[in-house]
């Protein structure tokens, strides 16, 4: 048990003497933890919840009733796993006041990169530029398959218009993490380009998010 183990061993001393970052994923699984159960220590049980779902990729993903299938995790334990991951996306993917300037795909691709390449779905995402480049809004425009027949110009230059952007960037991610543009994303891009110099409205770039990579449309010479 964890009060056989030395003092400064111990998960929360060991954090509080050294910093989180000296510790192992299990420690800090500890920690949210809190205790074991009579069987087994905090410790073995997080290194055991860390097993079952082969790391933090797959648990980050976990839901309650996944959860609370494992032996030693009750509904209590599962529900401080499910907030403790959500904080950590939350604050992953915090933006501060000072707006974000895109001059390059690779700036737009980190800007939505950790929050776009695990989603099951596809997103298809607007950035809202000014004259200087600096991201003015974010906005989901709709979730799906993306579809000619989805993505209608109108619902992506209607809130550039409310937002007075001079330009946007449109954005959807790839479940399977291949990046590769279909003919689809093509044909969308195309339509989306007219539209905007219609309207005077630049579209700058069509980004295509997978796992950790990117496609850029303009780079790719579709824009």
């Amino acid at each position: 048990m964890i009060k056989n183990v030395p003092k400064d061993d111990r998960p929360r001393e060991r954090l509080i003497k050294s910093g989180s970052s000296h510790l192992s994923n299990a420690e800090i699984l500890a920690i949210i933890l809190g205790s074991g159960t009579r069987q087994e220590s905090v410790l073995a049980l997080s290194n055991r919840l860390l097993m079952h779902f082969e790391g933090l990729k797959l648990l980050s993903d976990a839901t309650i009733e996944e959860l609370i299938a494992i032996r030693g995790i009750g509904t209590a334990k599962a529900v401080l796993i499910l907030a403790a991951v959500e904080l950590g996306k939350r604050m992953h993917i915090y933006r501060s006041d000072e707006r974000h300037v895109i001059r390059s795909p690779e700036d737009g691709a980190e800007y939505v990169m950790e929050e776009m390449r695990g989603l099951n779905q596809e997103h298809f995402v607007t950035l809202f530029l000014n004259t200087k480049n600096q991201i003015i809004h974010k906005q989901t425009i709709f979730i799906g398959s993306l579809n000619a027949s989805i993505v209608h110009p109108r619902e992506v230059f209607r809130e550039a218009v409310k937002r007075s952007a001079a330009s946007i960037i449109v954005v959807h991610n790839h479940p399977s993490g291949d990046p590769t543009p279909s003919q689809e994303d093509i044909h969308v891009t195309r339509r989306l380009v007219e539209c905007g110099k219609m309207i005077g409205i630049e579209l700058i770039d069509h980004l295509v998010i997978g796992d950790r990579k990117y496609v850029s449309l303009k780079e790719k010479g579709y824009i």
